[in-house]
C-alpha cells in the first residue's frame, strides 16, 4: 500500500527551527515530484514548496523563500523540509504529497487540483510569538 507519513512537527518559539520529514512506503518516491502544503485553521491549504525528480529543482512560495529548504534522500525514500526563522504565521498542519510536476504555477494551484495522488496525514507546526 502506497503511503506517505510526515513527522517532525512540534511547538517552537518565533525564530526557531524544525525539520519535517515525509517518508514513503510501498512505492519509490524518487519517481515523483513532491510538494509540501500547509493549512492554518480556517484557511485553505496552500503550497509551500516542491522538488522535482531528476534535476532536483526546487520552488518556494514567496512567504518562505530564504527560510525553508526542501530536499530529498532517495536512499531513505524521503523528502524533507528544513524550516528556519519560523514565524507565528507559519503555524498550521503541514502535508506532503506526490505530484506530476513541480513548478511555480503548479505550486500555486489549489491543493485539490488533480494529480496529487498520495497525501500524508499531516504534522502540526505551532510557532509562538
Amino acid at each position: 500500500q502506497a503511503q506517505l507519513v510526515e513527522t517532525g512537527g512540534g511547538s517552537v518559539e518565533d525564530g526557531g527551527s524544525l525539520r519535517l520529514s515525509c517518508a514513503a512506503s510501498g512505492f519509490v518516491l524518487e519517481n515523483y515530484p513532491v510538494a509540501w502544503f500547509r493549512q492554518a485553521p480556517g484557511k485553505e491549504r496552500e503550497g509551500v514548496s516542491c522538488i522535482n525528480t531528476r534535476d532536483g529543482t526546487t520552488y518556494y512560495t514567496d512567504a518562505v523563500k530564504g527560510r525553508f529548504t526542501i530536499s530529498r534522500d532517495n536512499v531513505k525514500n524521503a523528502v524533507y523540509l528544513q524550516m528556519n526563522s519560523l514565524k507565528p504565521e507559519d503555524s498550521g498542519t503541514y502535508y506532503c504529497a506526490t505530484d506530476y510536476r513541480c513548478s511555480p504555477p503548479r505550486l500555486q494551484e489549489g491543493a485539490t487540483s488533480s494529480g496529487r495522488l498520495i497525501w500524508g496525514q499531516g504534522t502540526q507546526v505551532t510557532v509562538s510569538g
